[in-house]
């Protein structure tokens, strides 16, 4: 038996006391590398900001990421009967159901924000999307991953042309895939354009597929309730002309601020422990440089910003 199966066993109420114990110890780490990259991604996009202002939305991002981190464990080792039933409330619905009986397909525009392994299996009522898969290092983890996967509707495709491929017929059949287009890709698949104002490498995957099929696009995110008695799921119209434009960083550029507006409803639940923006032009790899020319390039880069 896999190891992770234990999950099952244990319930979400146990397994979410033990994240916000994790989450505890994390905060008396400032040397662990998750308060690193939390910490650097609030200082580059909220440099105006009080410390005392910062220490607390990182304080809350840290929980957030905790909790979503062992619900989504949670929900791989549950049927999908279960993580449906965790979802409380769909605020906007009419904009989803409207998007899947577009004629030419719909993408969901799902951003690591909130516990969207929790939504995958309530989306996945509506037909079978086509999803794009990457394995995870391990392969127990990575088993234990596509197990809980297959037991949905979906098709999993590699991250490659044929993935590509595959999501693209799907649109044109009508059908619909889901994308998180705020994954960090590789410079032959991304366009510099700003994310929460800092200039950084961006996914076009989304913008292409949008572009060629005239797809409909949906923004959702799953949002933990704050009283912890289940799971909001919120869905967003994005229905900007330039979402479709040809040119790549005008259609990435649009994106990156819908994607932005669907975050700041919710700041403290994306993963900010996630390396968004390993490739800024001039520092490179902000997670990488030492704390003097870290604060430079900052103070640098906003006085430039402001000053424009």
């Amino acid at each position: 038996m896999n190891p992770y199966q234990i999950f099952k066993y244990v319930p979400l109420s146990v397994l979410q006391m033990l994240a916000r114990f994790a989450a505890w110890v994390i905060l008396r780490m400032p040397n662990a590398s998750i308060m690193r990259t939390v910490n650097i991604n609030i200082a580059l996009i909220a440099h105006t900001l009080p410390n005392l202002q910062k220490q607390t939305i990182v304080k809350d991002i840290i929980y957030n990421q905790c909790l979503t981190s062992i619900e989504s464990i949670k929900s791989w080792a549950m049927s999908p009967e279960w993580s449906i039933a965790q979802i409380r409330d769909v605020h906007n619905k009419n904009i989803l159901l409207e998007g899947l009986s577009s004629p030419n397909g719909m993408l969901a525009i799902v951003p690591h924000l909130g516990t969207w392994e929790m939504m995958n299996a309530w989306l996945n009522q509506f037909g079978s999307p086509t999803i794009m898969y990457k394995p995870v290092k391990g392969d127990i983890t990575n088993d234990f991953i596509l197990q809980g996967r297959a037991r949905l509707n979906a098709t999993l495709v590699p991250t490659d042309g044929s993935g590509v491929k595959a999501i693209f017929k799907t649109l044109k059949q009508g059908g619909f895939s889901i994308v998180l287009p705020d994954h960090v890709p590789d410079a032959s698949g991304g366009v510099i354009v700003p994310f929460f104002g800092i200039e950084t490498l961006t996914s076009t995957l989304a913008s292409k597929l949008a572009s060629k099929t005239k797809c409909a696009l949906v923004g959702l995110s799953c949002i933990r309730r704050d009283d912890g008695s289940g799971f909001d799921i919120h869905c967003y119209k994005l229905d900007d002309p330039a979402l479709y434009d040809r040119n790549t960083e005008t259609a990435a550029y649009v994106l990156n601020h819908a994607m932005q507006t669907m975050i700041e409803a919710h700041f403290s639940h994306y993963m900010w422990g996630y390396r968004r923006f390993k490739h800024i032009p001039v520092i490179d790899n902000p997670y990488t440089a030492n704390g003097n020319d870290l604060a430079a390039f900052i103070d640098t880069y906003h006085a430039k910003v402001y000053s424009e």
